[in-house]
């Protein structure tokens, strides 16, 4: 089954399919990952929201950013799909869409994203290569890779 994608700048987003958001990055990278960090950083209003449904549920998410909101080129973060779902391949799926997405509001394929460190052969597949040496955020290794 693929998934339905939707994009939704911030003032778009009903507090219902904000409150879903939060609550999917929470489950992902606060409780399965145990990582204590501040998702609520003051940039979701800045970007856009890509949100993946199967069966009108919210199970994968990625916020997207445009140059110079995050870094100097259009950004990826946030990627995350629901731990029982990623047996069926929906991350990749939300990657192509991120991609995909960043071409039609931003027109370029320039892309940099701050990636965990033991995903670089996961986003390698999608012509990520990586720049600069590994380094620490919260807590967890992470490394620059861009498409140019």
């Amino acid at each position: 089954m693929s998934l339905k994608f939707e994009v939704k700048r911030f003032e778009e987003l009903s507090t219902i399919e904000l409150y879903k958001i939060l609550r999917l990055r929470a489950e992902v990278f606060v409780v399965e990952q145990d990582c204590v960090y501040q998702d609520i950083d003051d940039k979701d209003q800045i970007g856009l929201h890509l949100m993946g449904y199967k069966n009108d549920e919210l199970i994968a998410y990625a916020r997207i950013f445009d140059k110079k909101l995050y870094f100097e080129v259009p950004s990826i973060g946030r990627v995350v799909v629901a731990q029982d779902q990623r047996k069926y391949g929906y991350g990749h799926d939300l990657i192509r869409e991120s991609i995909k997405t960043i071409e039609n509001f931003f027109k370029t394929r320039e892309i940099k994203i701050s990636a965990q460190t033991y995903l670089k052969k996961f986003y390698n597949t999608h012509g990520f290569i990586e720049v600069g040496e590994e380094y620490l955020e919260d807590g967890i290794p992470h490394i620059h890779m861009v498409i140019n």
